[in-house]
This record gives structure tokens, sequence and C-alpha cells, in this order.
């Protein structure tokens, strides 16, 4: 042959070439992808230093040889270049894997722990931050629990009228130590506007049953619409609520940082 001249490739050199290039592309046999998947399991060291392992807070090295497990059997890595190079890939995955969780534990963490400080201050706390500015019926009136608490007063009024048959003095000291309040001058009004018949007038009994008919039928007025207020109040705190767990629906800017960070260095 001339120097210069290509050197054409006989067919059965050709054919042997092709056969050794699929010889090349790793297992493809059950058996041996099922080799191949194992040779993540081999990996020891690695798992031992990816996969952290603490008394409160530790990782699944089994998820992790599942996941080593996958990528092998997807990748099929020929040679110790190509199995540093998926053994990197399965790292950055898992790390990548953390981050997300950390994202979503803050968000988590943000959520719940607002909630659980507004919700750890206890009715009869806010009853006595009320009692501070003077007369509370009126911010009871605007609250969910304040509402509740009205509407309990209210029917512990009710039930003492329908035993006793009458708004008593006593019936009407509300538990505010004897201090003027709304809750009490309605129940005041109530009674000066049905007073209860003179002894031995005629028809005493019928009388006393008319006022006390008339003295609960204000009273349920007064229950009505306080329920009402209390449903009204509850629905806008608990829009309210909504909108401040979606406003913590975001991890602080600093821990936001750290995270982007760390990911960004993967």
């Amino acid at each position: 042959m001339k120097r210069g001249t290509r050197k054409t490739m006989s067919p059965a050199q050709l054919a042997a070439n092709q056969c050794n290039a699929k010889k090349s592309t790793g297992p493809r046999s059950d058996a041996g992808k099922a080799i191949a998947r194992m040779n993540a399991l081999k990996h020891g060291v690695l798992a031992r230093s990816v996969v952290v392992r603490g008394q409160q807070f530790s990782e699944s090295p089994g998820a992790f040889k599942k996941l080593c497990a996958e990528f092998y059997a997807s990748l099929m890595p020929v040679g110790a270049m190509e199995e540093m190079l998926v053994d990197q890939i399965i790292q950055t995955n898992w790390r990548l894997r953390r981050a997300r969780r950390a994202e979503t534990g803050e968000i988590a963490l943000n959520v719940d722990e607002g909630y659980q400080q507004r919700q750890s201050v206890h009715p009869k706390i806010t009853w006595m931050l009320w009692r501070v500015d003077g007369d509370p019926v009126w911010a009871m009136e605007h609250s969910a629990s304040g509402a509740h608490i009205l509407v309990t007063w209210w029917q512990t009024v009710r039930s003492a009228v329908e035993q006793s048959g009458e708004l008593s003095e006593e019936t009407i000291q509300i538990p505010f130590d004897g201090q003027p309040n709304k809750l009490s001058d309605e129940l005041k009004q109530i009674r000066a506007k049905f007073p209860l018949p003179e002894p031995g007038a005629p028809d005493l009994a019928a009388r006393r049953a008319d006022v006390k008919a008339k003295v609960l039928s204000a009273i349920n007025r007064k229950l009505s619409l306080l329920e009402w207020r209390w449903k009204q109040c509850e629905a806008l705190e608990h829009s309210i609520e909504s909108s401040r767990q979606d406003t913590a629906a975001l991890p602080s800017a600093e821990r936001m940082d750290k995270i982007l960070r760390y990911e960004a260095a993967l």
C-alpha cells in the first residue's frame, strides 16, 4: 500500500468492531444489570460520609442505598472513573434532597410556631388584659374568644331565670368584681323593663310567669345576637390566621440565604 493511502476496513473487520463496541456498553443481561446494581451497595465509605446519623436527626441508610442502586442501574458505570462520577451525582442528588427538606421544614416551623404562640394565650388571660382598658365587654363582643365567654355568661343567666323565675340582683352580678360594665347594665335594663308584681297582687302567678317569659325572650334575643357575632368573629379571625400562615410560608431571609448558598455550592 502506498504512503498516504487510507486503509479500507473489510466487512469482517467492521462487523468485529461493531461487536466489540456492543460489548463495551456495560451489562445488558438481567444478571449483569443485577451485578451492576449491587455495585452501589459496595460503597460503604460513601454511605457513611453522606448519610447523617445523629441522635435527634438521622437519614435513612436504606434510602441512600436504594438511591445508589437506582443510579448505578440507570447509568451503568464502567471503570473507576465512571463510578467516581456516578458517586458524585448520587451525593449531589442526596444533598439537594436535604436542602429541599430543610426549606419545607423551615416553612412548617415558621407557620406552626407562630400559630402556637397565638393560641397559647388563654381566654382568661385575654379577659384580664381587656379589663385593664376599662369596661371589657365591648372588646369581648369583637373577639371570638370574648364573644364565646359572653355567650356562656348569658346562658348562665338564662338558666338562673328558668330555675328561679326571676332576674335577681345576684344573677346580675356577672364576674367583674362589681365594676360597672355593659353586660350588667343590659341586665339591669331588662330587670327594670319587666319588674316583678308586688306580693299579693291579683293573678300573681300568671303575672310572674308573664314577666319570666318576657325576661327570657329578651335574654334569648341577646344570646342570638352574641352567637351570630361569635361566628362572624371566628370567620374573620380564621381568615386572618390563614393570611398569617400564608405570610409565614417563606423561610426567613437568613435561613433562605443559607439554603440557597448550600444549593449553589452543590
